[in-house]
């Protein structure tokens, strides 16, 4: 077996020292990393060796990704902003096989179901590993230890820390646009595929040591806005089609009809009102799935009978989001990334929908980063235990099946809200110990459940907030206790084998915890 060089790390877990032939600092706690030397640089180029009229197109893929000078071993990255319509980043690692190119490691920001025939190029041998979110049949190929090296899962801010600080070396960056020019300038927000933003490419564009632009809708010179700039884009590639819109709505984006979830989604709308954090000009963010959507509907009514206006609000935008800002609920969206085709169109047209990167949002590396600046964020989680720390990488089975999108970063917001069902599929959400640790629990502030609220001990000024509130203010562990003895006890450990398949890694780039083989 490989020798990972075991140590325990700060967070009391088991983790290599050795990641794919890399050495890796441990996990010492949040805050105690302190990074040293410059940024990552790519190499300098020269406008002599490009076209003069700024024409930088090339026939396919292909041609683009022999002028790349492919070879093997080469890391390939691409952006998610499609999500499960995403065509082009599995059509460059296909491309690649075609031309005999081996082990490579793919560096996506994110992976869909639509991804899953990478599976085929990692048995063929085209593919060595993955370092970015393992989703569906990717993350159980994972688990059950099939990929040749370790998987490697980073928050969003995490991605552009490890390129900036030169843990990750992208060798070509394969970007899919909705909009380019022949020179290479491009957005997201444009164009019959348009997905929102193009900031999850954004590092790659700038770090790469070559960069393709793909794009089904070429304009003439300028492509305005551009949210990639031509001045760092190699080649220009147009095709019939970078990938299907429509099914930019992956996962949830409707609110959730569950009278459990609904419950959870008013008591944490509740708890922001009542513990004072809704205010005039405060900020908050919430994500795409069911509970989160509630939420924002239920706090918007409330925003509206209290005369409250919020500064900015921080997406993953949805229609709901946007409904917020045309009714003059928000001066501002900050966008990531757009989760549903309203958000789409209104990013296009909105002066104040305003797309961002990793960079700007959630970089721990920079000189600080928005996430900090929001005063509430509702999050989801696969399992939390006692502790408050917080998984939602692996199930309770051990296996691997969500990436970490920006969930570690939004850690840091002021307030930390899980909003979470207490049971999920008769397993129980609150655990001893969570089985992957995602995010430490001294970040996570409030677990919400519809058995009641846990407000984590640290967080003094919460519980003297809402002290006199009628919210079901409760210990986590007598929450955890009344689930057990609803559903006969606590949920069975794992099946595991001492075997690592992935690493997940804090957003400083030290390891936080290892993603074990699943026995079956």
């Amino acid at each position: 077996m490989t020798d990972f060089g075991f140590v325990q790390n700060a967070a009391g877990r088991k983790v290599p020292t050795v990641v794919n032939g890399k050495p890796q600092p441990p996990f010492q706690g949040v805050g105690a990393f302190q990074p040293s030397g410059s940024k990552a640089a790519p190499p300098i180029r020269s406008c002599q060796d490009y076209p003069a009229d700024g024409d930088k197109r090339l026939p396919d893929l292909r041609t683009a990704l022999e002028r790349c000078g492919l070879r093997d071993g080469m890391t390939l990255s691409s952006h998610h902003h499609l999500r499960n319509g995403d065509r082009v980043a599995l059509e460059a690692l296909q491309v690649a096989g075609e031309l005999g190119v081996k082990d490579l490691i793919w560096f996506p920001s994110a992976s869909f179901p639509c991804h899953e025939p990478v599976i085929d190029l990692m048995n063929q041998g085209v593919v060595h590993h993955i370092e970015g979110s393992m989703n569906g049949p990717l993350g159980r190929y994972t688990s059950q230890g099939e990929m040749r090296g370790l998987g490697v899962l980073r928050s969003h801010g995490g991605r552009w820390q490890a390129i900036q600080d030169g843990d990750v070396h992208i060798d070509i960056a394969v970007i899919a646009a909705p909009t380019a020019d022949p020179f290479g300038n491009a957005n997201g927000s444009h164009g019959p595929s348009a997905c929102g933003s193009l900031g999850f490419a954004l590092a790659d564009s700038i770090y790469a040591d070559h960069v393709i632009v793909v794009t089904d809708n070429l304009v003439p010179f300028p492509c305005i806005p551009w949210q990639i700039q031509g001045n760092n884009v190699d080649y220009v590639v147009e095709v019939d089609s970078i990938g299907d819109p429509s099914k930019i709505v992956s996962g949830t984006t409707q609110i959730t009809k569950s009278p459990d979830r609904l419950l959870i989604a008013e008591y944490v709308a509740r708890f922001v009102r009542d513990a004072g954090i809704m205010k005039d000009g405060f900020s908050f963010q919430a994500g795409a799935g069911g509970i989160a959507l509630a939420f924002a509907q239920f706090l918007k009514e409330m925003m509206k009978d209290a005369g409250v206006k919020a500064r900015f609000v921080r997406g993953g935008s949805t229609q709901y989001l946007v409904e917020m800002m045309e009714e003059g609920l928000t001066d501002y969206i900050l966008d990531g990334q757009t989760f549903d085709l309203a958000a789409v169109e209104s990013i296009a047209t909105h002066p104040h929908h305003i797309p961002t990167s990793p960079f700007t949002s959630y970089n721990y590396h920079g000189k600080g980063n928005f996430a900090s600046m929001v005063d509430a964020v509702v999050l989801g989680a696969t399992e939390v235990d006692v502790n408050f720390n917080g998984n939602v990488n692996t199930h309770s089975d051990g296996v691997l099946l969500h990436g970490i999108g920006g969930w570690q970063n939004c850690l840091f917001s002021a307030c930390t809200i899980l909003a979470v069902p207490a049971v999920r599929d008769r397993i129980p959400v609150l655990v001893e110990e969570v089985t992957t640790i995602t995010g430490p629990g001294e970040l996570i502030d409030v677990v919400v459940t519809e058995r009641g609220i846990a407000i984590n001990p640290l967080r003094t000024d919460l519980l003297d907030a809402v002290e006199g509130s009628d919210l079901p203010i409760r210990p986590i562990q007598e929450i955890k206790e009344e689930v057990e003895s609803i559903i006969g006890g606590k949920p069975e450990a794992p099946q595991l084998i001492d075997r690592p398949v992935a690493v997940i890694k804090w957003v400083d780039g030290t390891v936080l915890d290892t993603v074990w083989q699943i026995a079956d």
